[in-house]
């Protein structure tokens, strides 16, 4: 993510003819290898000029900027349709203004791809003698400085006029252009107004930054239904325009904003994830719906609570006769989930990702079992210009080599014994327009690899028993824990393919290396068992052991063990440290808010945890899966919410932690405690609920 918002970049304060003789005179000095001065030019146009030296294109050299083909074109203006249909009032709104002054409107992807354009067809039709049409990418490092390229890579909005640009082709061009960034402060467009540099054009660079601040502000229109949406401004009068700050909460801490609300706070979207509410103002969100004054570090402001988030569900008392007892009823589909926390890092590599994902580019994230990586992969689809399709996911652990052939590639009608009757199309074509997630692809047998890479060479699939190739379009995501490079060094897996999967990768965090436990602790425990005034605590010795545990299962056995302690604490408990699992309730507490890797679990300390790994950890929920899962889960920091938990799981976990402990320790409650890491009265009471006897 860029590092804050910026201000815009212009010329328009010196005079057309001393503005032409000042960039003249240093086009001479930086093309003769002479210093230019720094107030002889905008730095972002010297800047833009240095890049483009160092890639070694030249002022007179003429780019080769072929257009796409119809179908490629097709596809990409598909891809970003939502985009297109955010921007159409404000283009509509630009027409006029661009037809009088001469100029074209231009929409481009986050690549620089000409997507639109709109105004004067007479300069149309001059523009496209240097490429400024759609289907042409305007990339700097296709095209030198430009307004387009040059503002996608400042982050900014840019003007550039006439002879500012690199190439001296384009030099009858003026443009000024501005980025559109969304709610996570990643580029999902641009906004230009380019016409002939002969003409003034004094506000065209207004123009296009108040054009993408309406989209920007268009962006949040029903995008956060479940958090927490404050709206705010120094002057109460700008509430409700593209000009008020705009964040999003979730559970107190920074989502999401817009670059006026971080500008208003003197922030940058390293903010995203790093602060809480009460970090940014004083007092409380307040209620929905009411306006108030509130203090800032900068000042008093005019804010507004549009969008109340969601509450943390408490979970009730287990603790009326069982006469009195009513079935709970079954909802009809688990709650919505909100979204995975990642740290501002995670995040950054996230927004990238998208970004790579939306341009073609095979993401592979790498990372300990437990992490979180198919719940990044889900991000990665959510959040990109796939969403609206599916997300196919398979592990390639848990299918045996016969059977992952036929889930992947499909097949024809009586292709085996036992296929369907109908056949089955297979996860690549389910996954057409969408994302395909292979989970753990170090473990695909390597027949199945050749088939794999030629499917994404060809991008076509030709399913078993015959059949003619069927195309495919779909994205592809993949995740391991285990080292590829060193799979490939040992012939276990194909080089070519991992070149082909592996052009960006994504390293998820261990748990044990992250600097916030405590904090991540106490959330993921208020979530689990609630805040209210019967909802059980942990004492702050219970808190500092948990954060200082090194966690070889990362998420999954952190949430496991909490789930575990909350379905067997009593309603108003605080739990101390004799409640843990031994191994955690043993561990050295070696953090304190630093975070350095913890020492492995140690020798023997699996039969005392097996428990809470086992029966807590397998039932994560299935709130962030999709409609189709063919393996075993690999969920993490995304899923560590409890939305999903239901009172029917909370039992099976319990029963199934005091079943294993009896029977490993022959009916032994005493000693069943010790293994379950809780006090033996504590067990008692829960057998004693069940009708359950056990000796001493």
């Amino acid at each position: 993510m860029p590092a804050a918002p910026t201000p815009a970049v212009s010329t328009s304060a010196l005079s057309s003819c001393a503005a032409t003789d000042a960039v003249l005179a240093a086009r001479r000095r930086f093309f003769s290898g002479a210093p230019v001065p720094e107030d002889a030019l905008a730095q972002p146009i010297l800047r833009s000029w240095t890049r483009c030296a160092a890639r070694g294109l030249g002022p007179q050299s003429r780019a080769r900027m072929e257009p796409l083909t119809d179908g490629e074109f097709a596809a990409r203006r598909e891809r970003h349709e939502a985009l297109r249909r955010r921007c159409r009032p404000e283009l509509e709104a630009l027409h006029a203004a661009a037809r009088a002054a001469d100029s074209i409107v231009i929409l481009t992807d986050p690549s620089g791809l000409v997507l639109d354009t709109v105004g004067s067809a007479d300069f149309a039709d001059r523009a496209a003698k240097v490429a400024l049409r759609p289907g042409v990418s305007w990339s700097e490092a296709e095209t030198g400085t430009n307004a387009i390229g040059t503002a996608l890579v400042e982050r900014r909005p840019v003007e550039v006029r006439g002879a500012e640009h690199y190439a001296e082709a384009n030099g009858i061009l003026s443009c000024a252009a501005a980025p559109i960034h969304d709610p996570f402060g990643e580029l999902v467009g641009l906004l230009d107004l380019s016409g002939p540099a002969s003409v003034p054009h004094l506000h065209a660079l207004a123009l296009v930054e108040l054009a993408a601040g309406q989209v920007e502000h268009r962006l949040f229109e029903g995008a956060f239904p479940d958090l927490s949406l404050v709206r705010f401004h120094a002057d109460p009068s700008f509430l409700g325009t593209a000009r008020e700050g705009i964040l999003v909460f979730e559970d107190y801490r920074l989502v999401a904003a817009n670059r006026p609300g971080l500008a208003l706070l003197g922030l940058g979207w390293d903010a995203l994830g790093a602060k809480r509410f009460g970090d940014l103002f004083e007092g409380s969100l307040g209620k929905a719906g009411e306006e108030r004054r509130v203090r800032t570090r900068r000042g008093d402001v005019a804010m507004r609570l549009e969008r109340q988030g969601l509450p943390v569900r408490t979970i009730a008392p287990r603790a009326a006769p069982a006469a009195e007892r009513q079935p709970a009823p079954v909802p009809a589909q688990p709650p919505t989930p909100t979204g995975p926390r990642f740290d501002a890092a995670t995040e950054r590599d996230l927004g990238r990702a998208v970004r790579l994902m939306e341009a073609g580019v095979p993401v592979l994230i790498q990372g300990e079992t437990g992490v979180g990586k198919e719940v990044f992969a889900r991000q990665i689809h959510r959040r990109g210009n796939r969403g609206a399709k599916a997300f196919a996911a398979v592990n390639c652990a848990a299918l045996p080599e016969g059977l992952i052939e036929s889930e992947l590639f499909g097949y024809e009608e009586g292709a085996f014994t036992g296929a369907r009757r109908a056949g089955f199309k297979g996860l690549f074509r389910e996954a057409d327009g969408g994302v395909l997630f292979l989970d753990e692809i170090g473990d695909m047998p390597v027949s199945l690899q050749s088939r794999l890479l030629r499917v994404l060479q060809e991008r076509e699939v030709t399913p078993l028993g015959g059949g003619r190739p069927v195309a495919v379009d779909f994205a592809l995501v993949c995740a391991s824990h285990r080292d590829l490079k060193q799979r490939v060094e040992e012939g276990s897996f194909r080089a070519d393919l991992y070149f082909r999967i592996a052009q960006y990768t994504v390293t998820l965090p261990a748990l044990r290396t992250l600097a916030d436990r405590e904090a991540l602790v106490d959330r993921l425990w208020a979530e689990l068992a609630g805040t209210g005034p019967a909802a059980p605590s942990l004492s702050a010795e219970c808190r500092a052991a948990l954060a200082g545990h090194s966690w070889p299962g990362n998420f999954r056995q952190l949430v496991g063990v909490l789930r575990v302690l909350q379905a067997l604490a009593e309603p108003g408990e605080i739990l101390g440290v004799d409640a843990l699992p031994a191994d955690v309730r043993s561990a050295p507490l070696e953090w304190r808010g630093a975070g350095r890797p913890a020492e492995i679990m140690p020798a023997g300390a699996e039969a005392d945890t097996a428990p809470s790994q086992d029966f807590g950890a397998r039932d994560l929920g299935a709130r962030d899966l999709g409609a189709r899962d063919l393996g075993a889960r690999d969920l993490g920091a995304g899923d560590l919410g409890a939305g999903d938990l239901r009172a029917g799981d909370l039992g099976t976990v319990t029963r199934a932690a005091m079943d294993a402990a009896l029977a490993a320790s022959g009916g032994n409650v005493s000693q069943a405690a010790r293994r379950l890491g809780i006090h033996r009265s504590t067990l008692h009471r829960h057998l004693a609920g069940r009708g359950a006897r056990g000796g001493h």
